[in-house]
């Protein structure tokens, strides 16, 4: 049975996948547009169009890895029935500062990730 962890764990088994199959998806299209664009299908001007899909593969990935769903923790809530363990809401405020920062961490790590392959991944894409 999972249990909720402020600043740590806030989702369980069955919300972790939804998160790894969005990772999944999303990396998915950003690569197709990648390959439309080095094949020459669409306009190099295309891949600006990858961003938000690197960045939501990246945000489903590191959701899934870390257990923890960013919107969750900045509503203060969280999701563990997936694994035997309950959802609610988050009741201390140092509980829901813990989540918050937790939340903030992920969102700036994702960032970070898809500006780094954004970056490798144009100067790969347009060489070709």
């Amino acid at each position: 049975m999972a249990e909720y962890q402020p600043g740590v764990c806030n989702i369980g088994a069955n919300q972790r996948r939804t998160r790894r199959l969005s990772a999944i998806g999303s990396f998915a299209v950003a690569a197709g547009i990648a390959v439309a664009v080095g094949v020459g299908a669409v306009p190099r001007l295309s891949l600006w169009a990858t961003v938000p899909f690197i960045f939501g593969g990246y945000l489903g990935a590191f959701q899934d890895y870390f257990r923890f769903c960013v919107a969750f923790g900045a509503l203060a809530r969280y999701d563990l029935s997936g694994s035997g363990g309950e959802s609610g809401r988050v009741d201390t405020s140092e509980a829901v500062r813990a989540d918050r920062r937790k939340a903030a961490k992920i969102l700036l790590l994702s960032a970070v990730a898809t500006v780094v392959t954004a970056g490798i991944g144009s100067v790969a894409v347009t060489a070709v």
